[in-house]
């Protein structure tokens, strides 16, 4: 009977232990939208299944990824908080489990005469060695358990996040490159501009000095080439901000020819093929989303935690081993010893701690709600704008081609006619500053496309694997 009576109690434990007291979880609805405005779903590869490898295939730019996700610091630290939340998660799960310790005291104690059963004052010597258990809590309401999985999904989170931070510096890294090469372009047009209107100006000097061209028209001929000087020194030094910028980003020196030889933004060929799925593809896809769930999982585990401090606990202490009077005789037969020392603590008043606790924990998680449903709205944002960007810069690039075009044009027969006398310098002159405008302008439109791409791309969740 009594065995029976021990089984059914041992039994009883432990299915209480396999317990918790936590809410069970519900995934929020989502606050967005079930599609995208003026998009299509397709078959294609979705972007996070697109390497950062494939989306970017100029070799130097995957080098200086490679460079970055290797020496990037930012990166490295959340790396490093990866491992951090990983220790912590061991440390709380070790609590699951009684730690067993060496033991090893020497008691030594005056008993007064007035108390000795002799009548004679003496001194008392305990030893003893062994293996004891101190204070194991029996998780009988899932108090532990409940930390083990806020732990646990702490953990998971600290991770999404460091793979959001890995999915945002692909991104720095290819927008700073871009930029880069764009400036330097910019950078060659001006001092195209300036050698060619340097000439310029010293063909309508010789007319001025031979009487043709006026005083009037001389100055209008020396402003342009004086405004390419301002654009070149604008441009070197945004060039070189650049190049200070995507060294910070890849964590080491840059070759002095990154970013210059025969790269030009035009050439930067992605896949503009991205589909844009549907909203409640991004839950999965993007790591900072799945990052704010988990934080929104540990909230809610610990509620299970705060739960459970209204409810008995049963504390475990317990020893096994040798103990003796006399320290040589310790280990000898005869002197084995052991304890066992339950505690049970029923809360009855703690002056209101485990209620504010409790309402404290659901506080958190109501705010981890908020959180989870903001980086939902921010993901589905970043997307839509994206995609409307990309098809809008299709069109803008297209008319700010075909407007340098004709610019270039209308220049050549500017210059034409003013060389040929029949019109005066000021149309030439307006000719030639249009067609710089528009070439300048050009390079930027170019520039803002490729850079809304590789948003769109980490947007939809590419550029982590």
């Amino acid at each position: 009977m009594k065995a029976t009576i021990r089984v059914l109690v041992l039994a009883t434990a432990a299915a209480l232990s396999a317990c918790t007291l936590a809410p069970r979880y519900e995934q929020p609805a989502s606050p967005v939208q079930p599609a995208y405005e003026n998009t299509t779903v397709t078959a294609a590869t979705p972007a996070a299944e697109v390497t950062w490898q494939e989306f970017f295939p100029d070799p130097e730019l995957q080098q200086l990824l490679t460079r970055a996700l290797a020496n990037n610091r930012d990166l490295r630290i959340a790396t490093l908080n990866v491992e951090a939340a990983r220790a912590q998660y061991q440390i709380q799960r070790a609590d699951l489990v009684p730690a067993i310790d060496a033991e090893g005291t020497a008691n030594n104690q005056r008993v007064p005469a007035s108390l000795s059963p002799t009548g004679v004052s003496e001194v008392e010597r305990t030893y003893s060695a062994g293996f004891g258990v101190t204070a194991f809590e029996l998780d009988l309401f899932g108090r532990v358990r409940s930390l083990r999985r806020a732990a646990l999904e702490d953990y998971f989170s600290i991770e999404e996040n460091r793979t959001a931070a890995q999915l945002s510096l692909v991104s720095a890294v290819a927008n700073s490159w871009l930029t880069l090469i764009a400036d330097s372009e910019l950078l060659r047009l001006a001092e195209e501009t300036r050698a060619s209107q340097h000439k310029s100006y010293d063909l309508t000097k010789l007319r001025f000095d031979a009487g043709i061209a006026s005083e009037v028209d001389l100055h209008r001929s020396e402003t342009t080439w004086r405004q390419a000087e301002i654009d070149i020194a604008q441009e070197t030094r945004r060039v070189a901000q650049d190049r200070n910028a995507l060294s910070l980003l890849i964590g080491e020196p840059l070759a002095p020819e990154t970013g210059a030889g025969a790269h030009a933004i035009d050439a930067q060929t992605f896949s503009k093929e991205l589909p844009a799925g549907l909203p409640a593809e991004l839950l999965a896809r993007r790591p900072d989303i799945r990052a704010a769930e988990h934080a929104l999982k540990a909230a809610n585990a610990d509620i299970g935690a705060a739960r459970a401090a209204f409810f008995p606990s049963i504390g475990l202490t317990g020893f096994y081993g040798n103990a003796s009077n006399d320290l040589s005789a310790l280990f000898q037969p005869g002197h084995t010893a052991w304890s066992f020392l339950p505690q049970v603590r029923l809360p009855i008043f703690s002056g209101g701690a485990n209620v504010a606790s409790l309402d404290l924990a659901n506080v958190r998680k109501r705010i981890e709600i908020a959180r989870y449903e903001q980086s939902i709205q921010i993901a589905f944002r970043e997307v839509a704008d994206a995609l409307i960007a990309r098809s809008t810069y299709e069109d803008q690039l297209r008319a700010q081609e075909a407007l340098t075009r004709a610019t270039e044009a209308g220049y050549k027969l500017a210059d034409v006619r003013y060389r040929g006398g029949v019109d005066s310098y000021l149309g030439a002159l307006i000719a030639q500053r249009d067609l710089y405008d528009a070439q300048r302008a050009l390079i930027v439109t170019r520039l803002a496309g490729a850079v809304n791409l590789v948003r769109l791309y980490a947007a939809l969740g590419g550029g982590w694997k």
